[in-house]
């Protein structure tokens, strides 16, 4: 009967899916993964940190020759109040406070270099750090990647030995069948449910009075109307 070959092909076929979802999640590749997304995070870091440290340095030399100009142009003023002093009051407030403005701009550039340049250290302190971590996580990466392409190797012909089981158990079967079997794999899995008294053995809904008739008549494909799997009535 096609149901009893399509259920053979299923345990041949689930297994096979068992074993490549083991690979996936086995300890070593999982290790694996993390690490190489720890490397992956600490090059984005060290990206981030050069690229801010750009841009400090472009800031820093803009500064450095604002704060250039401004003590030349504060140093002429000084001159010119040396050379012509004011002759009223009035012009004595306004040379000052022109002075003045110039001389808080200019700590106000210093202020800004002084941060830059701590921030600048906080940054070479963290680029340091992250190159010792990095170093460490390359190194077990590298032991890990050793192992993996070992364990893979043997797992890969293990799958493969397993997944031609399955298409030799697929003899037989009608390919419509086979097709729509792979069509609901795509929704539920497994694809195939053992009737359990009056239930689906695959979502335990109860199965109506027709489709129990039509399973144990045994002449046609019956999917239960809940989950979408193939209804089986195990043989003896």
């Amino acid at each position: 009967m096609q149901l009893d070959l399509l259920w053979s092909y299923m345990q041949l076929d689930m297994e096979a899916d068992k074993f490549e979802n083991n690979m996936r999640q086995s300890p070593t590749r999982q290790k694996l993964l993390k690490n190489r997304t720890f490397l992956v995070d600490q090059q984005n870091n060290m990206k981030r940190i050069e690229d801010d440290i750009t841009t400090m340095l472009d800031r820093f030399d803009a500064l450095k020759d604002a704060a250039s100009r401004l003590t030349e142009t504060l140093a002429q003023q000084q001159k010119a109040f040396e050379d012509n002093p004011p002759s009223d009051l009035e012009q004595v407030d306004k040379m000052v406070s022109s002075m003045q403005k110039l001389i808080d701009t200019l700590q106000g550039y210093e202020q800004e270099l002084a941060k830059m340049k701590r921030d600048a250290e906080t940054r070479n302190r963290q680029q340091k750090e992250i190159r010792v971590r990095a170093a460490k996580a390359k190194a077990e990466y590298d032991q890990l990647k050793e192992v993996y392409n070992v364990e893979f190797k043997e797992d890969s012909e293990k799958l493969k030995n397993l997944r031609e089981n399955a298409e030799k158990g697929e003899a037989g079967i009608d390919k419509a069948l086979l097709d729509k079997y792979r069509t609901i794999k795509q929704h539920v899995t497994p694809p195939m449910a053992i009737m359990s008294g009056n239930q689906c053995g695959g979502c335990f809904m109860t199965l109506p009075e027709v489709m129990l008739r039509d399973i144990r008549a045994g002449e046609r494909i019956i999917e239960c109307d809940n989950c979408g799997r193939i209804i089986y009535i195990a043989q003896d």
